[in-house]
């Protein structure tokens, strides 16, 4: 057993500190932006809560932080309350937010000043995996400090590997969004065409989810695009700063990404339809517009 700070309960990280406490078998404390979501927490799991990120890290063995950006990453780590002002030799920060390799290389520097250690953690597999304790969990850093790490993160997660060096997390999770992008989109056209080739869809998918076509998306999507549902899952808005995050670091390393550049833009459509809060999925619905 570990003392272990959350920070962040959205829709990942809620349930993911739940599966430390629960699962894990952690003394666990967290530290959320709205305290009434802390609140509700501890009256789930047990554990306590604390005011700041600074509060939440002081004397814990591992801070875990699943937030929203860069911003609200730097603001609870460097900011006024944030958990570097607190934190010293032995501990461990472990990032599960999805952000910029850059800002995992400054937040690495920043830790190694201050004697602790910091991991780039980004996790994959949405709402259901976190809730499922299922999640894929991309690391970058040091090694003997990835070995520390991962039997706690174990908690929630059904693959955790070391990418290599501090950033690489990151750049593993934009290669993810990358491919999710161009699955769904592709996967949305054949939806499209089949209707308008009037196919039974869920024959099609019987047959061809059996095949090279296969995909998580197609077995895990396909009913509720069909039936235009999209009130689930990884908000588009989120996506769209993802795919941000992407084509940044590719004008920094020279790849050619012209897919997710295009359904980037195709995100940015859906927006417009007032789909920012709708599942990624949604990308049909732009197709199906009249």
């Amino acid at each position: 057993m570990a003392k272990v700070a959350f920070l962040g309960l959205g829709v990942m990280g809620y349930p993911m500190a739940g599966h430390l406490k629960a699962k894990g078998g952690h003394e666990v404390t967290v530290y959320n932006r709205t305290a009434s979501k802390a609140d509700a927490w501890v009256k789930q799991f047990g554990g306590k809560s604390a005011p700041t990120p600074k509060a939440a890290a002081q004397g814990q063995d591992f801070v875990m932080c699943c937030v929203g950006n860069d911003d609200d990453l730097r603001q609870v780590t460097l900011g006024k309350d944030g958990a570097f002002g607190i934190m010293t030799e032995g501990q461990v920060f472990v990032d599960h937010t999805t952000a910029s390799a850059e800002i995992a290389r400054e937040l690495y520097d920043a830790a190694k000043k201050g004697g602790f250690d910091f991991v780039d953690a980004p996790v994959s597999g949405g709402q259901a995996g976190a809730e499922n304790g299922v999640l894929t969990v991309m690391c970058g850093g040091d090694e003997a400090v990835f070995n520390k790490a991962k039997p706690v993160i174990d908690a929630y997660a059904r693959a955790c590997n070391l990418m290599g060096a501090p950033g690489s997390g990151q750049l593993a999770k934009m290669c993810n969004q990358i491919c999710i992008a161009g699955v769904v989109q592709g996967l949305s056209e054949a939806l499209h065409f089949a209707k308008k080739a009037n196919l039974d869809v869920e024959k099609l998918i019987a047959t061809i989810s059996k095949g090279a076509a296969q995909s998580w998306q197609m077995e895990n999507r396909y009913k509720t695009m069909v039936a235009g549902k999209f009130d689930h899952g990884f908000a588009v808005d989120w996506m769209r700063k993802d795919l941000s995050i992407c084509l940044g670091e590719a004008r920094k390393n020279g790849a050619s990404l012209p897919v997710t550049a295009l359904v980037d833009q195709f995100y940015a459509e859906v927006q417009k339809m007032g789909g920012k809060r709708w599942d990624t999925s949604a990308l049909l619905a732009r197709l199906e517009r009249q």
